[in-house]
């Protein structure tokens, strides 16, 4: 009798403290957490580093509630990447296998002929794949490249997946040209933090990258554009490649979140790896600056156990890519992905097609998301 009295009591109390959370939860929902929801592009460094600095905790039920907010949570857009021209490229950059000076045993080979890229793309499709993204390890593409790209671009996006192109600095005319053959997104990082990019890159300088992005953004295109953690950078670091990011002119509508793959013969190949955790916060603080960007949990899967992934999720990681290989870097296979995905409760996020473009990053609703964001349908 005792017993059952303790436990009834304990009942009662799990209930009370249910339903107090639960108030929490839907005043978070509410004006008590409008600060997180809203679209800023303003954010200082000191801001952005407190949120690094918050409770570990913390910080995840705040990124949490914003990423629930703007997303659904347990939806993920899969992406797969395929090198389309691998090796050769004459940048320096220094986590990268395919930079022509390092000898890492990636052998330059020629732009793929079309009906190789197809059947790729096909089988990215049939094993739930809703983007397609083509990777050409160059500087940039020359004029008589962009013919050929615009051509696999347009047979890719007529299979009924999104596009994505990572080419490099863009030359005039050629955002114009690829968005005219069905381009959907244009990928390029800006990689680190302003005041570390020259730790890490000499060939090419910050505002060149900004430049290209500036030219992807005029022609209408959707920008991919985040980074890589884990080379060496500190945690204000970190928080400066987030805050660059946040405080574009646009949020990037996908934001890759990679981490250091060190590559034998790169200058970062016995980088020390990053706390697993360290990484969760990332992730964590950049789904709050970017409330409506779909972060995406990018490179370094392999390397990361079940767990750390889902506390990305959690975190506010709404985008994966699936395949075996990105780029020339390893990934968990498409088999482990859909089994941690049937363990987490997660699925696939569906393809929506809307006036000829598939748009499966953000859900442009007519009247806004409602939550303060300043978010419109116009696509």
């Amino acid at each position: 009798m005792v017993a059952r009295r303790l436990v009834n009591s304990c009942r009662a109390g799990l209930v009370d403290s249910l339903q107090g959370h639960s108030h929490t939860l839907a005043t978070c929902h509410g004006d008590a957490c409008m600060a997180d929801t809203a679209i800023r592009h303003d954010w200082t460094r000191e801001e952005v580093a407190a949120l690094f600095d918050l409770p570990f905790n913390d910080l995840l039920y705040r990124a949490h509630a914003v990423h629930r907010a703007h997303h659904d949570p347990n939806a993920v857009q899969v992406s797969t990447l395929l090198s389309i021209k691998t090796g050769g490229c004459p940048e320096d950059c220094a986590y990268c296998p395919q930079a022509q000076r390092y000898d890492t045993g990636v052998q330059a080979q020629k732009l793929l002929e079309l009906d190789e890229v197809l059947d790729r793309a096909r089988a990215a499709k049939a094993a739930g794949a809703s983007r397609f993204c083509m990777g050409a390890a160059w500087r940039g593409p020359k004029d008589r490249d962009i013919p050929k790209v615009a051509a696999i671009v347009s047979a890719v996006k007529g299979l009924g997946l999104e596009t994505c192109a990572t080419l490099g600095l863009l030359g005039d005319g050629h955002a114009q040209a690829l968005k005219d053959a069905g381009l959907d997104y244009y990928n390029h990082n800006i990689d680190t933090a302003p005041e570390f990019y020259g730790e890490i890159i000499h060939t090419r300088d910050y505002q060149d990258r900004l430049q290209t992005l500036e030219q992807v953004r005029d022609a209408g295109l959707k920008t991919c554009c985040g980074g890589i953690v884990g080379m060496g950078e500190t945690r204000l670091q970190r928080a400066g490649l987030l805050q660059a990011l946040a405080n574009l002119p646009e949020h990037p509508q996908s934001v890759p979140i990679n981490q250091l793959v060190p590559v034998p013969g790169t200058p970062l190949a016995n980088q020390q790896k990053l706390d697993p955790f360290e990484f969760v916060r990332t992730i964590a603080v950049a789904r709050i600056l970017m409330p409506a960007s779909v972060v995406r949990l990018s490179a370094g899967r392999q390397q990361m156990d079940d767990a750390v992934q889902a506390l990305c999720f959690f975190a506010g990681a709404g985008s994966i890519f699936a395949g075996d290989k990105l780029l020339t870097t390893g990934n968990p296979d498409v088999a482990s992905d859909h089994a941690l995905f049937r363990r987490l409760d997660l699925h696939p996020m569906e393809v929506v097609e809307q006036a000829g473009t598939v748009h499966a990053d953000i859900a442009e609703r007519a009247e806004g998301c409602g939550h303060g964001c300043g978010c419109s349908a116009a696509a």
